[in-house]
């Protein structure tokens, strides 16, 4: 949704790690000395895709997104986002949009998420990179991987791989942003059954490619995002109910078909994140974690800094922005700080069972 006791990242280094692909390894190198991570997902995990195509609205290639880096990556954040420091946990190296030219042959893995991104192909149609077609890039990447490799160092990298996934908020959000007429004619329950179902098939597509570990995030209170609250309802401060409600019934679906899966799928392994519960405690308690603002967001205008004016790119040029992001769980009306995405990152890196189930990625990562 798009940050420090965090080192600010020099611009000059940071960007040789994200414009410098990772190649050059010998077959016996990738063997043995890493595990391979491809990313798939939504603006969560986005690290700049949407810069290359020219038909979404939704980029992140100007100021002040990217601020803590010192120049805009592409990233909805100030900084880094979640994958960017499960990257640096599995001791890999920044993994760059797999949409940067020059960056098809990734021997560490590839980042296919797009902004807006859905499970459904319907979800913003015709903008975006959706999660098929995300897979299918990954279906590219393999023929790659195989000429590159050879179909035995191929297998092993795409089996000891890591695929983590983020997506589904944009498919349930957008009904109440968009003039779709999709709750016409289903109801909650057959939609969600479809965006499930969905995500369920491209799980078993990257299982039938090899892919055996997958980490799921799961939907945060989407209701309680500072721009719901200011577009859905103005002026009362209060959450929109029936999404945060849609967002809980979504988990706990997905949690039973999971570990359905792991049932099911010789050598299937998954970590679910608990994304409600970590988000809302920081929402609603940020001193707590290190934050003074819960509820407000960083860069934005209007109620809450909420409308989608971050940067001024959009239809409202003016905008305000926060002194300090660190101090804020929200940079703009929908995405975490860096400062978020670091804390949720460790908890999925080595978090307890609790609230990463019933694997952490670390032990995925072993």
């Amino acid at each position: 949704m798009a940050s420090s006791g965090i080192p600010i990242i020099h611009a000059l280094l940071c960007c040789a790690c994200l414009l410098i692909p990772a190649t050059g390894l010998s077959q016996r190198q990738l063997s043995h000395k890493h595990v391979a991570f491809f990313v798939f997902g939504d603006s969560l995990f986005d690290v700049g895709n949407n810069k290359y195509i020219n038909t979404t609205d939704q980029r992140a290639n100007f100021w002040p997104y990217g601020e803590t880096f010192g120049f805009p990556t592409g990233r909805f954040s100030d900084g880094r986002l979640i994958p960017d420091f499960i990257a640096e946990y599995a001791k890999l190296p920044f993994l760059p949009p797999y949409l940067q030219p020059g960056s098809n042959q990734l021997t560490h893995g590839a980042n296919f998420a797009f902004a807006g991104a859905g499970a459904l192909d319907e979800t913003h149609q015709g903008k975006v990179i959706n999660l098929n077609t995300q897979l299918t890039y990954l279906k590219n990447m393999e023929k790659l991987l195989r000429q590159k490799l050879g179909d035995e160092d191929s297998e092993k990298m795409l089996f000891d791989a890591v695929y983590l996934i983020s997506i589904g908020s944009n498919d349930y959000l957008s009904p109440y942003f968009t003039n779709s007429s999709v709750l016409q004619f289903c109801s909650w329950k057959l939609y969600r059954h479809m965006v499930i179902g969905n995500l369920t098939v491209v799980i078993k597509e990257i299982y039938k490619i090899g892919g055996r570990k997958f980490g799921i995030l799961s939907l945060g209170p989407l209701g309680c995002v500072p721009a719901m609250k200011a577009i859905k309802k103005p002026g009362t401060g209060e959450c929109i109910e029936e999404a945060s409600e849609q967002a809980k019934l979504h988990n706990k679906a997905l949690s039973k078909v999971l570990h359905k899966l792991q049932n099911k799928l010789e050598g299937f392994k998954y970590s679910m994140f608990d994304v409600y519960t970590t988000s809302e405690e920081r929402m609603d308690n940020p001193s707590k974690y290190g934050f003074k603002e819960g509820k407000i967001a960083c860069c934005g205008s209007g109620l809450y800094r909420a409308l989608v004016s971050c940067g001024g790119e959009g239809t409202k040029k003016e905008y305000e922005l926060c002194n300090n992001p660190r101090e804020y769980v929200f940079f703009d009306g929908v995405h975490p700080t860096e400062k978020v995405n670091q804390q949720l990152a460790k908890l999925m890196w080595s978090g307890t069972h609790n609230i990463t189930r019933p694997y952490n990625l670390k032990e995925l990562f072993a």
